[in-house]
């Protein structure tokens, strides 16, 4: 459970705070509210709290305390709460609400893990603005958000209510969104960035939390590590000699910069090399979608040195890799023409305060001129209080958790050409929603002509990859390759390279492992698993010794099959300190079905069954749910000769998650195994049925029904797998065969061609469709 504490606790907290650090009384009044960054007793010995820091840096103190940095999450109180506690109540899809006070306490009455009405007790809030939601503490530890936040707007802007942060989406307990669920655990999903110096403090024995910080918000030492030095030297003399001033660590710092706009272009004449570790990564640490693999964040280390970034998938971002889902500003800022010539976010965000350093988009003139950039010439827009601006052309927004607008920070030129031909959104058609894509086409086309085109040049490779255009390899090399690319889209476009093999494809994933990008290298790590071990060890091997934790990591997950003892040193050594890294990564999130279940896969590969099954028995007790480790598990009992045990695991994945197609996928295949091929065709159709975007899926039913003799329903689950698989080779050549066998080479001669594209190294597939050219 987690141990700070506030109210009564607060004094006796001020006290340790005065009596430790030299602290005069009058100074938390002076610069900082009452009980905002004082260090709890939990906290690092290196840490101190933001109080500390007031009295001499009282200016970043105050602008501190008004951010929402410093109310990410508090004690409830008069002052911290602001919904209305006073008996109101709220019915959003079914799900209901009543909010009222018991004493000192704020309660919530909704449903349970069960379903069923009880009432809760407030322990924490929950961030500021432009919601604030609020955290339930239960007895083993668990922190859960509850699904009800409060909207901070004023009323006139429709604010002062209750709402469901799901909006109008039912989410039932067996959802593992519902707020007593997993994936609203706070502990895990929202912790490290809610408050300073977090230790999760999971117990995977116990399946308990006793999770502990420094500060119980997001306090100066988040940003500038343990500040216990730096202030032991301001009050012994503050001498020139001491390196950082007494801080063990800060972030990078670029060279000298000159943001002055050029008279002939509006915009700055050049920009300035970015070092490692530097502010934006500081930054990115929170601001980023990505998972934590280490702890131990100091400033001026990569990001990738405690954290993964997600790449950008369909999932998250547009093909354009424009904000799709809740990503944060990190990985759209990182695709920005800005990020490149060195901008960070401090060059447009007060640090302390977190607001804009200038009102709006007032705030661009720091670098680019009003007067060209204002104009009609530019905007297409005459000046005026309704026209455009930089922010609204620029920075398309997006709506989360329901009232949460958000400004993607890739800076990206309006393209609603792309709109056209690949469906992507565009700002011209974010205020014109009743005009066509193409009226905001040619209009842009009048205004600044055909080429421009912008910095972000690959969602023609992404959206080709993504539809199955059979040009999409050709075009991700070309995306993997261009040194112009932002990182991480060229790292995106090396991992979607995958499905599109061939020796070309190959040389450029090689290449890529030696990408001075680490996601890059990772990504090329990744596409070496179909290799055989000799070639996994030649490509792998030297990644253990990266200076990026999680290339080491992907390292080690690819090379997890290799013996340490058979490797000469060095590599033995580097081997087991990569096995140890990973395994550390992975019990990290021992708390997770992912986590335990990475691990169990490493165990797999290791051939350390009997710890592999206990790992995914495991992630099942925390998830029943999680089918895709049942799937795993099952196939652990297969490779042991316990397909009883294996049919067993995935009925009951079945009979919990219904709709989990993976798991009627690999229960429709053990019983082909155990022939009861009735059975087994009815799962492996409801696995199509499920998840009709898996070839594979697909392909293999349609085998089944071939076959088990039924020969019509094999030709129509073809012809529609190929409809919706048309990059599939397995299903292109399974039509082509069908095809040729009927005698139809006319039919037969494009399948042909397609699949040559698709396996452009095989000779034989080569040749056939040249004789079916002839």
């Amino acid at each position: 459970m987690q141990v700070a504490t506030f109210g009564a606790g607060a004094v006796a907290l001020l006290a340790f705070a005065v009596l430790t650090l030299g602290i005069s009384p009058g100074q938390q009044g002076g610069a900082l509210p009452d009980g905002i960054g004082i260090r709890t007793a939990a906290g690092p010995a290196d840490h101190v709290g933001s109080v500390a820091c007031a009295g001499c840096h009282e200016r970043q103190a105050k602008d501190w305390a008004s951010s929402h940095h410093a109310h990410a999450m508090a004690m409830p109180t008069g002052e911290t709460v602001r919904g209305d506690f006073s008996g109101a109540s709220v019915e959003v899809s079914g799900s209901k609400g009543r909010f009222f006070r018991d004493g000192d306490r704020y309660m919530v009455e909704t449903e349970g893990r069960d379903g069923k009405p009880a009432t809760f007790a407030v322990s924490h809030t929950f961030g500021w603005e432009p919601l604030q939601q609020y955290l339930v503490t239960f007895p083993d530890g668990r922190l859960q958000a509850l699904p009800w936040a409060w909207d901070t707007r004023p009323a006139a802007a429709g604010g002062q209510r209750w709402f469901h942060v799901y909006g109008d989406e039912p989410i039932p307990p067996s959802d593992s969104r519902h707020w007593t669920r997993y994936q609203q655990t706070w502990n895990h999903m929202c912790a490290e960035c809610h408050s300073t110096a977090l230790d999760k403090g999971y117990d995977a024995a116990a399946n308990t939390f006793r999770t502990t910080w420094s500060e119980i918000s997001v306090g100066c030492e988040s940003c500038h590590g343990g500040g216990r030095g730096h202030v032991d030297w301001a009050k012994g003399g503050a001498r020139a000699d001491v390196p950082l001033k007494g801080f063990a660590a800060r972030e990078a710092r670029r060279a000298a910069v000159d943001w002055t706009p050029d008279p002939a272009t509006g915009s700055p004449r050049a920009g300035v090399a970015r070092p490692t570790g530097d502010e934006v990564e500081t930054c990115a640490r929170c601001h980023a979608r990505r998972g934590q693999v280490a702890g131990g964040w100091k400033p001026g280390r990569p990001l990738g040195d405690t954290h993964l970034p997600a790449f950008l998938t369909p999932d998250l971002f547009e093909d354009d890799g424009m904000m799709r889902d809740e990503v944060f500003n990190d990985h759209s800022f990182k695709q920005s023409l800005m990020y490149a010539k060195g901008v960070t976010c401090g060059d447009c965000h007060d640090a302390h305060s977190g607001k804009l350093k200038a009102a709006g988009a007032t705030v661009c003139n720091q670098c680019h001129l009003a007067e060209r950039f204002e104009a009609a010439s530019h905007t297409g827009h005459q000046p005026g209080p309704k026209a455009p601006d930089c922010i609204s052309c620029h920075m398309p927004a997006r709506t989360y958790m329901v009232v949460d607008t958000r400004h993607d920070h890739s800076f990206r030129i309006p393209r609603p050409d792309l709109s056209m031909t690949l469906g992507t959104p565009n700002a011209c058609n974010d205020c014109h929603a009743d005009r066509p894509a193409s009226w905001s086409a040619a209009a842009v086309e009048r205004w600044h002509g055909p080429q421009r085109k912008g910095h972000q040049a690959y969602a023609d490779a992404f959206h080709a990859s993504r539809t199955g255009d059979l040009s999409a390899r050709e075009r991700l090399i070309r995306v993997a390759t261009d040194g112009t690319t932002p990182d991480v889209a060229r790292a995106t476009a090396v991992l979607a390279l995958r499905s599109w093999p061939s020796a070309d494809a190959e040389a450029t994933v090689a290449a890529a492992l030696s990408s001075p990008d680490p996601l890059t290298r990772v990504a090329a790590l990744r596409l070496q698993e179909s290799q055989p071990p000799d070639a996994r060890w030649r490509r792998g091997g030297p990644a253990l010794a990266d200076p990026v934790l999680i290339v080491r990591l992907a390292a080690a997950a690819l090379l997890a099959d290799q013996n340490p003892d058979g490797r000469p040193e060095p590599e033995r050594a580097r081997l087991r300190a990569a096995f140890t890294e990973y395994e550390a990564a992975q019990r990290l999130d021992a708390d997770r079905p992912e986590g335990r279940a990475a691990l169990a896969l490493f165990r797999l590969r290791q051939g350390r069954l009997a710890e592999a099954e206990a790992e995914y028995l495991a992630a099942l007790r925390l998830e029943p749910a999680a089918a895709t480790v049942s799937v795993n598990l099952a196939d652990l009992y297969r490779q042991q000769g316990r397909e009883d045990a294996a049919e067993q695991v995935l009925r009951a994945a079945v009979m919990i998650a219904p709709t989990a197609a993976v798991a009627h996928h690999a229960l429709g295949l053990s019983l082909i195994r155990s022939k009861r091929y009735a059975d087994a065709l009815r799962h492996l159709g409801l696995a199509v049925e499920h998840d009709p975007a898996n070839a594979r899926f697909a392909y293999v039913h349609v085998v089944a029904l071939q076959s088990t003799g039924q020969a019509v329903a094999a030709a129509r689950g073809l012809r529609e797998a190929f409809e919706r698989h048309p990059a599939d080779a397995d299903i292109v050549g399974m039509l082509l065969q069908q095809t040729m066998q009927a005698g139809d080479a006319k039919a037969a001669a494009p399948l042909a061609e397609r699949l040559a594209k698709l396996r452009p190294d095989d000779p034989a597939i080569a040749r056939l469709a040249a004789r079916l050219r002839q």
